[in-house]
């Protein structure tokens, strides 16, 4: 088998996830990598493949909708703090560190809204989750213990709540499209799935 999957019709041929890997093993993360050849080496081909199969579905989607790289928001714009990353999923975040794919997630979550009562009810479940520290004496700051009006934190509810929504859509739009168009060679499944031999769960 002479390519890692197709996309939309078009294959993925080994020699870009061998060029994907040899990059990878090349850069500072190298002594942190499994051994080629290896159980653990297999499932990281799988992962790199996972990466360009959804670089490629970026590539598409965006050809379709007329979605270029300029005005693309920042990675951290899109994804803040780890709990950001975890929600969208590894593969995903990591399509994020290209300008076209954040440019992509920019149309694909444009129609996202927050019901109306929404962050009422997410301030009432977590009232002290965006209160601002209290300095004391000290020159130091304590956590709040009194919950900030709901008026006062406003903007960082609806922010916090309408990243997640699209951290959401953007993952599942992505896991649509790779269901209709990916078709994965032997060898190359999804680290994850159970039915690869490489799927073993230790303890």
């Amino acid at each position: 088998m002479n390519h890692v999957a197709t996309v939309a019709g078009r294959a993925i041929p080994v020699g870009d996830l061998d060029d994907r890997e040899s990059r990878l093993r090349a850069s500072a993360l190298a002594p942190s990598l499994p051994v080629p050849g290896t159980s653990e080496g297999r499932q990281l081909r799988r992962w790199l493949a996972q990466l360009l199969v959804t670089d490629e579905l970026v590539r598409v989607a965006a050809g379709e909708l007329g979605v270029d790289d300029r005005d693309a928001p920042t990675e951290a714009d899109l994804l803040p703090d780890a709990a950001a990353r975890m929600e969208l999923g590894s593969v995903a975040a990591a399509a994020l560190e290209q300008p076209l794919a954040r440019a992509l997630f920019v149309r694909v979550t444009a129609d996202v809204r927050l019901a109306g009562d929404e962050v009422e009810r997410y301030h009432a479940r977590n009232p002290l989750r965006f209160a601002p520290p209290v300095p004391d004496l000290g020159g130091w700051s304590t956590a709040a213990t009194v919950a900030p009006p709901l008026d006062q934190v406003r903007p960082q509810i609806t922010a916090h709540l309408l990243g997640s929504a699209r951290r959401r859509t953007f993952r599942h739009w992505l896991d649509a499209r790779r269901a209709e168009s990916v078709h994965l060679a032997p060898g190359y499944e999804h680290p994850g799935d159970p039915r690869q031999p490489d799927h073993v769960h230790r303890h």
